[in-house]
C-alpha cells in the first residue's frame, strides 16, 4: 500500500537526523510521509530561522502515478514516475541518503539486488526497512506493484559498513562508510 508502518518512524527519522543529508532520494514515495518528515525536520531544525526557503534536495521515485497528489508535489523537489529499476539508471545525481522504506519486499531477489546496486551507485548511504515477516499481499489499490514478492533477511545483505537497528517487526539497516553522528539538539 502507499504507506508504511508507523512504529518504525522514530527509528528511521533518528538515522536521518543523525546523517543530516543535504540531498535525499525516497524510493517508493507513496503517501509522502518520509519526504514530509525529512522536509520538516531537516529544514526547520537545522538552526536557520527562515521558513519556506528550502535548501535541501528531496527527490522521490513512485511507480504508481495515481498516488501522487498536490501534497507530494509540494514536498519533493522532483518526483520521477516509473519503476525504480528503470528510473535509477537515468539519474546521475549523487544523493547523501537513499531511502528504501517498505519497498524491497515488492521486488524478487534478483531485481532487489539490482535495485540495491543502483542505489550504491547513486547514494553515499542507503537506509532500508523491510518487514521481518511479510504477509501474503497481492495487488492493492489497483496497483500490481504492491504484491509482496520476497522475504528479505539480514543474511541477504553483506556489507562491512552496515548498521542494523533493533526493531521487533522490521529489518532496518543503514549502509554507509560514514559513521552515524549524534543528532543536533534544538528546541
Amino acid at each position: 500500500m502507499p504507506s508504511s508502518n508507523y512504529n518504525q518512524i522514530s527509528h528511521i527519522m533518528d538515522i536521518i537526523m543523525r546523517t543530516r543529508p543535504e540531498s535525499l532520494l525516497d524510493i517508493g514515495v507513496g503517501f509522502g510521509k518520509f519526504g514530509f518528515l525529512c522536509r520538516e525536520y531537516l529544514e526547520l531544525w537545522d538552526g536557520r530561522d527562515v521558513y519556506g526557503q528550502w535548501q535541501r534536495r528531496i527527490d522521490g521515485i513512485e511507480v504508481c502515478e495515481k498516488y501522487i497528489t498536490p501534497l507530494q508535489k509540494m514536498i519533493y523537489n522532483n518526483i520521477y514516475i516509473g519503476n525504480a529499476l528503470e528510473v535509477l539508471p537515468t539519474l546521475d545525481y549523487l544523493y547523501d541518503v537513499i531511502l528504501i522504506i517498505d519497498v524491497l519486499e515488492h521486488f524478487d531477489v534478483e531485481d532487489g539486488i539490482r535495485l540495491l546496486e543502483e542505489c550504491t551507485r547513486l547514494g553515499r548511504s542507503i537506509l532500508v526497512s523491510t518487514p521481518k515477516d511479510i504477509s501474503e499481499q497481492g495487488a492493492a489499490f489497483g496497483n500490481e506493484h504492491e504484491r509482496h514478492r520476497f522475504q528479505w533477511k539480514k543474511e541477504h545483505f553483506q556489507s562491512p559498513n552496515m548498521y542494523v537497528i533493533n526493531h521487533p517487526t522490521k529489518l532496518i539497516m543503514y549502509f554507509s562508510a560514514k559513521p552515524l553522528e549524534e543528532p543536533a539538539a534544538k528546541g
